[in-house]
């Protein structure tokens, strides 16, 4: 049974949307409905609801865990759950809807397999609906959830989520995300959450948790390009293991077997892969996104920050690189400013040739004569790093396609990149 348990699929899914529309609540709604909440956990936020004097028990309460979030019922910071059904794991990032928190946004949203972003039956679309539909399909997040929640405030009519359904379309037609549903839910009456809604008789699609332990994403991960970034170079100092010497990492990318032709990067020296070990247990083929040991058939000097590949699927190897940039700084970005890089297994210094131009993220226009990019802002910048880069796209691969950038006087993350 446990090793069912751990070889189950794992389902990444982050929630936006506009402030009250109800992230926390719905995510309180799932755990609550699907039986994911401890006696205890249950306890708590009875009792802190009644301290607020609210009739019902408040379920948001079970995703706010700062202080500063209870007292004001809102999310500040992202909040991470995990819960489990039979049939699949989950990790939710719980983010912020205000403007000022897109970064926490970015960050809850970069790993994520799919979004569920909440719409207010109520307002329909609002500035935020289009900012977070803009930062996930950026993101490259295959699939896009619209919940349009609180259906009970508008007597579960179905002209009305057909009418938010049909601008929700039109808008969504501009983002790069290829998988789009649309579900009416009541996150605080559990309406198509967990269970079908007896309300809604109309609606006969399923409900998010079925959509959740149900949508394809085996194909998420690229599975063609063969990228392996060396995390660490494994040499035993044990007699028994004297000549072992193996290189351990994650997978970014495609499925490796043993006796590949592979080249090292930057030496470019072809080997073949002598063994692939996880753990210590030897395995025929490892694919993304797998932490494995690979050892080679010839000894080549291979260190932190290579890459092994395939001969004749390479990745670009840059060093004049362009970006769209998630900044997270408190200061503005610097143009001709110094930076540290981290891109897979690498560290590099890098300088700001040029701002190209901000992203209006409410209408997806761009802005060329702003270039000052402060917290929260969106731009497309072009860098130049110290030593090549082995890139792919962001959009054909989420791992080798993005880097963090750091201020080298704080050590602090201030922006996330998605190289074009």
């Amino acid at each position: 049974m446990s090793n069912q348990y751990l070889n189950m699929d794992l389902l990444r899914f982050t929630t936006a949307g506009s402030v009250d529309d109800g992230k926390s609540t719905l995510i309180g709604r799932l755990l609550y409905d699907s039986k994911s909440i401890f006696e205890d956990q249950m306890e708590a936020i009875e009792i802190a609801s009644s301290n607020k004097g609210e009739e019902k028990v408040n379920l948001a309460l079970l995703t706010d865990g700062l202080r500063a979030e209870r007292e004001q019922g809102i999310t500040i910071d992202v909040a991470y759950r995990y819960f489990a059904t039979p049939k699949r794991k989950f990790i939710i990032a719980d983010t912020p809807g205000h403007v000022q928190y897109t970064r926490n946004m970015v960050t809850g949203a970069s790993t994520a397999n799919l979004a569920i972003i909440l719409v207010d039956a109520r307002k329909r679309i609002v500035e935020q609906t289009k900012r977070h539909s803009f930062i996930a399909s950026l993101l490259g997040i295959p699939h896009i959830i619209y919940c349009i929640n609180k259906m009970d405030l508008v007597n579960y009519e179905e002209e009305v989520f057909e009418k938010t359904k049909k601008e929700l379309v039109g808008f969504s037609s501009k983002l790069t995300t290829k998988d789009i549903r649309f579900l009416p839910i009541s996150a605080l009456n559990g309406d198509n959450v967990v269970n079908r809604s007896k309300d809604m008789d109309w609606y006969e699609g399923s409900t998010l948790l079925h959509t959740l332990e149900n949508i394809h994403i085996a194909s998420d991960h690229n599975l063609i390009d063969c990228r392996f970034p060396v995390q660490h170079v494994i040499r035993p100092q044990k007699d028994e293991f004297h000549d072992f010497r193996g290189y351990s990492g994650r997978i970014a990318g495609g499925v490796f077997k043993k006796n590949d032709e592979v080249v090292l990067l930057p030496s470019g020296f072809q080997t073949k892969i002598k063994s692939i070990l996880n753990f210590e247990t030897e395995i025929e083929e490892a694919y993304a996104p797998m932490s494995v040991t690979m050892t080679l058939e010839d000894d080549l000097d291979v260190s932190r920050g290579d890459m092994i590949v395939r001969v004749k699927n390479q990745p670009e190897i840059l060093q004049d690189i362009e970006i769209m940039v998630c900044w997270m700084g408190e200061k503005p970005l610097l143009n001709k400013g110094k930076y540290t890089i981290k891109h897979t297994t690498k560290n590099v210094r890098c300088l700001v040739k040029e701002i190209l131009y901000k992203v209006d993220i409410n209408t997806l226009h761009r802005d060329i004569k702003d270039k000052i990019v402060n917290c929260n802002d969106i731009a497309r910048i072009a860098i130049r790093v110290t030593k090549p880069l082995f890139v792919d796209k962001y959009n054909d691969n989420r791992t080798t396609g993005s880097l963090i950038i750091i201020d080298e006087s704080t050590n602090n993350t201030v922006g996330a990149g998605m190289i074009i």
